[in-house]
């Protein structure tokens, strides 16, 4: 939904200031504010649902045992460590932004990283997240390269 009202803010803005000469001054900062919304949200996502790019060479070349589900488990706790790390600094701009306001609405900016911290809090907290879900698993991972191509 989001990505669609950007889609039509970002072609209302073309349409005022290349076809009618006079373009309207909210459109340019409510794109840049949900630009910034969508991409983070988007990573936040991605994150959750374990798509990012990663190199599993090495956990896919090891057999099933102690040392792959060692990897894995420091694979995940680091990944929980830097979840936490980026929740705690989404909290701390979204204080500090909150005295700031925008340049054509009157709200404050903390509206714009407070989807991030969000997000973040929601995927770190979720008992079905990648951490809690891999734990409860044993951190056995992949048992075939098969298993991991997704048909979408």
């Amino acid at each position: 939904m989001l990505f669609w009202a950007l889609a039509f803010i970002v072609f209302l803005q073309f349409f005022t200031r290349y076809i009618m000469n006079d373009s309207l001054a909210w459109t340019e900062e409510i794109a840049r504010y949900g630009l910034m919304s969508l991409a983070f949200i988007g990573g936040a996502v991605v994150t959750r649902k374990k798509a990012h790019i990663a190199v599993e060479l090495v956990s896919n070349l090891m057999g099933p045992g102690a040392m792959r589900a060692a990897l894995l488990a420091l694979v995940d706790f680091i990944t929980l460590g830097f979840i936490g790390l980026m929740t705690y600094f989404s909290i701390t701009i979204v204080e500090r932004m909150h005295s700031q306001r925008m340049t054509v609405f009157d709200l404050p900016m903390s509206l714009v990283y407070g989807a991030v911290g969000l997000r973040l809090l929601h995927d770190a907290g979720a008992p079905d997240s990648g951490v809690w879900k891999n734990a409860r698993d044993g951190w056995r991972g992949k048992r075939d390269i098969t298993e991991q191509i997704h048909a979408d």
